[in-house]
């Protein structure tokens, strides 16, 4: 098993790194350009993600694996099905067939497409075959997942009468939602939403030839965590807006509260501890809108001794692995006494962290990503620590690029 051991180091007082585009706004792109193919993609994500749907969409054979890669499943199972008089098998790995998909199968269906379950009614693998759309209407249950919605959406352009989605429910990762409709909007689709109603209208070229992918921020939210455990470090990070269309922007926010300030020049960020810091006695915060916030908070907490509460959490038990229960397992080996439930997470600091600790990753690279910062505080060991190439595959050369103590064994 390939482990990574981290121990508290001498991390460099000004340090300046460079975070490749977004996941979510790269596939969302690439999905795009599918579609209409004059759009120069730049800076483009170089996560696992992004590369198979980039390999993907590039040879279109009946036989398609997405591996761990969930936003290519959906997207992809959208995208195929509008193509008329092909048929294709998509599938991934063990874990990919064990996460839902019947929401959007049930909505292509309705719609006119054809996606059949090949295994287990529900999920994956499916075998589509593509057809034109009947319908420009749908009723979507938007309690469970965003990405089913942006999977609608992305296509929606193609459609001859466009498409309006109503949506039923509270509403999942709203910000995500928020993003694919920029991108859309900024390609000159003609699209809105307003209350629970997507409205999208046919499109069929873009009015930009060049699209630049802003930096990812679920990646600058690791950083945000290590300059807040810091007493005295900067970090500068390139390629990120101050008007960004990406949810897990509000990291920015967040993250004063545990003494981190950001300054924005020239597309970039500058993180600073704040100076005469006064830790809270507890914090709270709803992630309903930003759930893959919610393992880098709760490390951050940890590591700070501040109490932590964590509401809008239903998302997480869909996602590489069932997060909460996987926050709950390796915060306790830490030391934490955590309270759990579907929707939201309760931890509680030791006085002191234990030493050398073994964290699990599940699959999951947000757990690796996320739980690295602890070694600023205790030596602790990461197991599989590849598993951070589905995001972030230069993380932990950046990490050593800062001055972190790592020995990979």
């Amino acid at each position: 098993m390939n482990e990574v051991f981290i121990c508290p180091s001498n991390i460099k007082s000004n340090s300046e790194i460079s975070i490749t585009g977004s996941k979510s706004e790269s596939n969302r792109l690439l999905i795009i350009n599918a579609l209409y193919s004059n759009i120069e993609l730049l800076n483009l994500s170089n996560s696992d993600d992004t590369k198979v749907l980039t390999k993907a969409l590039s040879n279109l054979n009946g036989q398609i694996d997405i591996h761990h890669a969930g936003t290519a499943m959906r997207f992809l199972t959208a995208f195929l099905a509008q193509i008329e008089d092909r048929e294709f098998v998509i599938t991934g790995s063990a874990r990919m067939q064990e996460r839902p998909i019947g929401i959007l199968v049930d909505s292509l269906n309705e719609l006119g497409f054809e996606v059949r379950y090949l295994d287990k009614k529900g999920f994956p693998p499916l075998k589509i075959i593509g057809k034109k759309n009947i319908k420009s209407e749908i009723k979507l249950n938007s309690t469970v997942s965003s990405q089913y919605i942006s999977a609608l959406m992305l296509i929606a352009p193609s459609f001859v009468n466009g498409l309006k989605i109503i949506l039923e429910g509270q509403i999942i990762s709203k910000p995500y939602i928020n993003l694919t409709l920029n991108i859309l909007k900024k390609i000159g689709v003609k699209c809105s939403f307003k209350k629970n109603i997507i409205e999208i209208k046919n499109h069929s070229k873009s009015k930009i030839s060049q699209y630049i992918v802003e930096s990812d921020w679920s990646s600058a939210s690791y950083f945000y965590s290590i300059v807040s455990l810091l007493d005295n470090a900067t970090i500068t990070l390139s390629n990120f807006f101050d008007n960004s269309f990406q949810g897990d922007s509000k990291v920015s926010k967040i993250y004063e509260s545990f003494g981190v300030n950001t300054t924005y020049k020239e597309n970039t960020i500058r993180l600073t501890k704040m100076e005469n810091y006064s830790k809270p006695n507890s914090l709270e915060f709803d992630l309903l809108e930003n759930p893959d916030l919610a393992q880098t908070i709760s490390v951050t907490a940890l590591c700070m001794g501040i109490p932590l509460v964590l509401n809008g959490l239903q998302t997480l038990k869909i996602k590489e692995t069932d997060r909460i229960i996987a926050l709950k397992n390796e915060l306790s080996k830490l030391g934490a006494n955590v309270v759990y439930n579907d929707n939201s997470i309760s931890i509680n600091p030791p006085d002191k962290l234990n030493e050398n600790v073994n964290i699990k990753t599940y699959d999951d690279h947000r757990m690796a990503l996320s739980f690295s910062p602890v070694g600023l505080i205790t030596p602790i060991y990461i197991e599989d620590y590849d598993v951070v190439s589905k995001s972030y595959p230069d993380y932990w050369s950046d990490l050593r690029s800062i001055g972190f103590n790592i020995e990979f064994q």
